[in-house]
């Protein structure tokens, strides 16, 4: 089991989702976060609004994936999020030492479906 941490630019989500969709992949959590790489306080357009400073608005994806499934949604989040720019973003791949369904207490690779 792993579990696969994309920051991803806001205006992408949809294209990453779809993506993740046709992977077979549907358990995401997402959340708005601040944050910035190498480009420290480039402006960026955001929602139509430009936006600056040192931290820039990003998109955190959380995905728990079993072992096969972690190519599938490095490639499907590689090739939906990016535009070749500074600021695309980054995935990290961590080992996941257990899931735990709440509902029906199942554990391991069967929890995460």
């Amino acid at each position: 089991m792993k579990l696969i941490i994309a920051i991803i630019q806001p205006y992408k989500l949809d294209d990453v989702k779809e993506e993740l969709y046709k992977a077979g992949v549907n358990l995401i959590t997402v959340s708005e976060v601040l944050g910035h790489g190498r480009q420290k306080g480039i402006t960026e357009v955001y929602r139509g609004s430009k936006e600056s400073g040192n931290l820039l608005r990003k998109v955190r994806l959380e995905i728990a994936v079993n072992e096969e499934f972690v190519e599938p949604t490095i490639k499907a989040i590689t090739n939906s999020a990016k535009t070749g720019e500074i600021g695309d973003g980054k995935i990290f791949v961590l080992d996941l030492k257990e899931c735990i369904r709440i509902r029906t207490a199942e554990k391991g690779p069967a929890a995460i479906g």
